[in-house]
């Protein structure tokens, strides 16, 4: 059942989210293949990612907090997509959710979020890799006008196996 918005507060992401973020993401890196990081990080080590998204700007980090307990839910970012200068315009979005959280709408709210946030900067085109299978993250990425541009066969290489990486692409506000 998904949650109701007064339940959850969708904000930037801060400095004192830093244990939480890292732990919710450490269980991706040790259970999942969905991130291809194979080592987990110390809050310390995860401190340079969480710097390079500011409150406002392009790259945005946004957590989902339960209200009553404090408790963070999930987070979404948007990044940059690489690092040569024409590719400013666009962002690599992603969301990951507590591993208790899925499928409660967590990701729903983050993504809405982050995209009426970026509705307001110079982006012109967003992109999504996910590691198949990921049902869920294909369902979402839809839900948000995401379309299928190509995928990565066998592109990592995580838990003795190889996965592919289907590729998304959304057009978002700016057109300039």
């Amino acid at each position: 059942m998904p949650l109701e918005s007064t339940e959850v507060q969708v904000r930037a992401g801060v400095a004192s989210d830093l244990e939480a973020l890292t732990d919710l993401y450490n269980h991706y890196v040790r259970e999942t293949p969905i991130t291809f990081d194979t080592a987990v990080f110390t809050p310390e080590e995860r401190r340079p990612w969480l710097l390079s998204h500011p409150e406002d700007g392009r790259h945005r980090l946004l957590v989902a907090q339960e209200a009553p307990t404090g408790r963070i839910l999930g987070y979404a970012t948007s990044s940059p997509f690489r690092v040569k200068a024409a590719y400013d315009t666009s962002v690599e979005v992603t969301v990951y959710c507590a591993p208790d959280a899925g499928g409660r709408g967590i990701g729903t709210l983050l993504y809405k979020a982050l995209f009426e946030a970026l509705a307001e900067e110079d982006v012109h085109r967003a992109y999504a890799g996910v590691t198949q299978p990921n049902e869920a993250s294909v369902r979402l990425h839809a839900r948000f006008g995401f379309t299928h541009v190509g995928t990565y066969r066998e592109v990592g290489r995580k838990f003795g196996k190889y996965w592919d990486v289907a590729w998304y692409e959304k057009p978002l506000g700016r057109k300039d």
